[in-house]
């Protein structure tokens, strides 16, 4: 009866309409910038390579990973744009309790990063020959730069959200800025941008050696192939450590510090102690108040939120009821399959890269079947994680100051909320079909496909100055 209640609540509750219509939305739109941000880098990479060299696969590698970023940058402009429309039609009230706060960030995410990736994205895909070597090589790292300090300014947005920091409330009970360099330089928010570009750049280097173990399986674009397995699923490896280890340790230490209700509903802890395990399978009872079937390590818990073994965790018990997360149930699966996801990654990318080390990673037809299917996984990491952190939030749209329920446009009803919900499904349903087909084009083509025509351009050429000697 009380999950009964909860749902029929939720569904006739504007709030979670305009929940559910901003969470697609979102979603939809990160599987976009996480990519782009995951292969900005190897794109400096390649072409600082071929800068060092002079090999000439390392700009084949460059050319086409560009398109490939210029696809992902283009379609995550079209799906980010509805959203800063939704914080003024479905979230007016937070807008107008917050905005004085989240729109300088908001504001300099669109000024300085974003400018500054459009303005040299298309130098990097179409301006080689006009720029020339090193100032095509200046145009990556622009680019690079632009999409990371664009992640920099929206998770200081949502860092606010999490811990706020650096902040006044108003005569009219609004949010201002105090300090500005308290709001930029909160720690949650540096914490929370390494453990996200760290996934990001996971999801870029599954995508890269993807394609290189798509390649090899195929056996087109031999030399390709090779030179996106290696960068890929060492990258991968040591950006999957670095996701656990020390950005996710941090990440989990600043949730016990300030988010304690969280901690314990993202373990199904209901009450608290000392030696605190983390729960490798269990099933969150509501009803009961316990988690059930549990097989933990002990002391786990303890020791990665506040680095002893002997530590007290605080258990939801321990919380009034109005302040729990609203699902917890999801909130811990959504955690526990991240952290499975993670290390797994970590495992699989530890056997290719000492496959790869062996000199044996292409003739292991198996693994490089693994590796081709296994790129959406670090997508659905990205989003479990994600998942996580605005599930702990609840019930807060700024912790610990502005709840939920006070921050949805009370003018729409829940009829224009679905109608919308509907349109930017289908919407978004054909643009993925769009992009994949386009993706799958430029795969399809490779990157050596600029090779041939230019080599026949040579051979003509040839031919004509032998018929004029």
């Amino acid at each position: 009866m009380f999950i009964g209640l909860a749902m029929n609540s939720n569904i006739y509750d504007p709030a979670f309409w305009s929940r559910l219509q901003f969470g697609f939305t979102l979603t939809y739109h990160y599987l976009f910038p996480q990519l782009t941000m995951g292969l900005a880098w190897f794109i400096v990479y390649f072409k600082w390579r071929a800068l060092r060299t002079g090999d000439e696969k390392y700009n084949r590698a460059v050319r086409f990973w560009a398109k490939i970023f210029g696809l992902n940058f283009a379609v995550g402009v079209v799906t980010g744009i509805p959203m800063e429309f939704q914080f003024g039609t479905n979230w007016a009230g937070f807008s107008k309790y917050a905005g004085g706060v989240i729109g300088q960030t908001l504001a300099m995410e669109g000024m300085f990063a974003f400018f500054l990736e459009s303005a040299f994205i298309g130098a990097l895909i179409w301006g080689e020959k006009r720029l020339g070597p090193r100032y095509h090589f200046l145009a990556a790292l622009a680019v690079a730069l632009g999409s990371w300090l664009s992640g920099f300014f929206i998770l200081v947005t949502n860092a606010f959200m999490q811990h706020p920091v650096g902040y006044q409330t108003e005569a009219n009970g609004t949010l201002g800025i105090a300090s500005l360099s308290s709001y930029l330089l909160n720690p949650w928010a540096y914490v929370q941008f390494l453990h996200n570009q760290m996934a990001a750049l996971v999801t870029g280097s599954f995508v890269v050696a993807a394609v290189g173990a798509f390649y090899m399986l195929r056996g087109l674009h031999q030399t390709q192939a090779r030179l996106y397995l290696r960068a890929g699923t060492f990258t991968a490896l040591i950006a999957s450590l670095l996701v656990a280890f020390p950005t996710g340790d941090q990440q989990a230490k600043m949730v016990g510090r300030y988010q304690p209700v969280t901690l314990a509903a993202m373990e199904g802890k209901f009450t608290g102690g000392p030696m605190a395990g983390v729960a490798v399978i269990g099933q969150p009872n509501i009803a009961t108040r316990r988690l059930e079937n549990p097989i933990e390590v002990p002391g786990a818990l303890s020791f990665l939120a506040y680095g002893t073994f002997q530590s007290y965790v605080r258990g939801l018990d321990e919380f009034p009821e109005d302040q729990w997360p609203d699902n917890i149930e999801l909130l811990y699966y959504s955690f526990h399959l991240m952290i499975t996801l993670g290390s797994l990654f970590i495992v699989l990318m530890a056997v290719a890269t000492f496959q790869s080390w062996r000199g044996r990673l292409e003739q292991s037809i198996w693994l490089l079947w693994v590796l081709m299917l296994a790129f959406p996984f670090p997508y659905i990491a990205n989003t479990l994680g994600w998942m996580t952190a605005e599930l702990g939030r609840q019930p807060w749209l700024v912790y610990g100051l502005f709840h939920t329920r006070d921050g949805y446009s009370k003018v729409v009803s829940n009829g224009d909320t679905i109608f919308t919900l509907i349109g930017f499904t289908g919407l978004y349903f054909v643009l993925g079909l769009l992009f994949l087909y386009l993706v799958g084009r430029e795969i399809g083509h490779g990157p050596d496909k600029d090779v041939v025509p230019i080599r026949l351009k040579e051979v003509v050429v040839s031919k004509e100055e032998e018929a004029l000697v």
